[in-house]
């Protein structure tokens, strides 16, 4: 029989390591290079991001409210307008729909009329048009053309 031949490592055991794969370091020439995490990096751009993405939310939720507070103003003044339109004269039934003319007498009294201002011939017998407006379906009044304010 023949000696077991005794294999010398030539590599020095202080040089090499047991398990290489859980060194912090590449542990070859060619090995990726590992580096540790930044965890303040990380979280600093997570944070960044996520401010912005709320940030660009609330922005659309503020438009949003705007939009409806707008909304709720239109409708506040259309119900304004048409209290004063009801509470004129009109010797009619008016229907949904329709255009009519809102006008202010020179004793100061308002008139809803089917005429339109330029329809009355020579002589106007009022002391302005106020609004031409047309009826809604929620029997509120939609003000197409208005001479003045009704916020007086």
């Amino acid at each position: 029989m023949e000696e077991a031949k005794v294999i010398v490592n030539p590599i020095s055991p202080d040089k090499v390591a047991e398990a290489p794969g859980l060194l912090e370091y590449a542990h070859t020439a060619g090995g990726a290079v590992i580096r540790p995490e930044d965890k303040g990096r990380i979280t600093g751009r997570a944070v960044a991001a996520m401010r912005e993405q709320t940030d660009m939310q609330l922005s659309q939720l503020y438009k949003q409210m705007q939009l409806l507070a707008e909304q709720a103003t239109a409708i506040r003044h259309r119900v304004e307008i048409s209290e004063r339109i009801y509470a004129a004269q009109m010797s009619f039934e008016p229907v949904v729909g329709h255009t009519y003319h809102f006008y202010q007498r020179k004793n100061g009294t308002d008139l809803l009329s089917m005429v339109g201002p330029t329809e009355w011939g020579r002589k106007f017998p009022f002391e302005r048009c106020l609004a031409t407006v047309r009826m809604m379906a929620d029997h509120t009044w939609d003000v197409q053309y208005h001479e003045v304010s009704f916020e007086e």
